[in-house]
């Protein structure tokens, strides 16, 4: 059973826009945050934004202005809406789910965002 499926994501010129979304299973309870972290081949990890159950967001000063985060509670879905890509942002885009119910963050299964210069 999937747990976090994600959608969207793909390749797009440098300047256009991509919208990535995530559904968590009902079956998660007590979630307090989901949000997005991305990995480009031999990078860490990074923090692309997040998004709490009160709707308090933080986003990663590299994407800042160019990325929102929204959210959709009653189904636990998290949005992230990319515009004006630039090709350092070509990466694999994972989405997270932190809940109180469980001990560790859980993780989508990554999509790839591909921007061409």
């Amino acid at each position: 059973q999937v747990e976090v499926q994600q959608s969207g994501g793909g390749s797009v010129q440098a300047g256009g826009s991509l919208r990535l979304s995530c559904t968590a299973s009902r079956y998660i309870l007590s979630i307090y945050r989901m949000g997005w972290y991305r990995q480009a081949p031999g990078n860490r990890r990074e923090m692309v934004a997040l998004i709490n159950n009160t709707d308090h967001s933080v986003v990663a000063e590299s994407v800042k202005g160019r990325f929102t985060i929204g959210r959709d509670g009653a189904r636990n879905t998290v949005f992230l809406q990319m515009n004006n890509l630039k090709p350092e942002d070509t990466a694999v885009y994972f989405c997270s789910v932190d809940a109180r119910s469980r001990t560790d963050t859980l993780w989508g299964q990554g999509t790839q965002v591909t921007v061409s210069s």
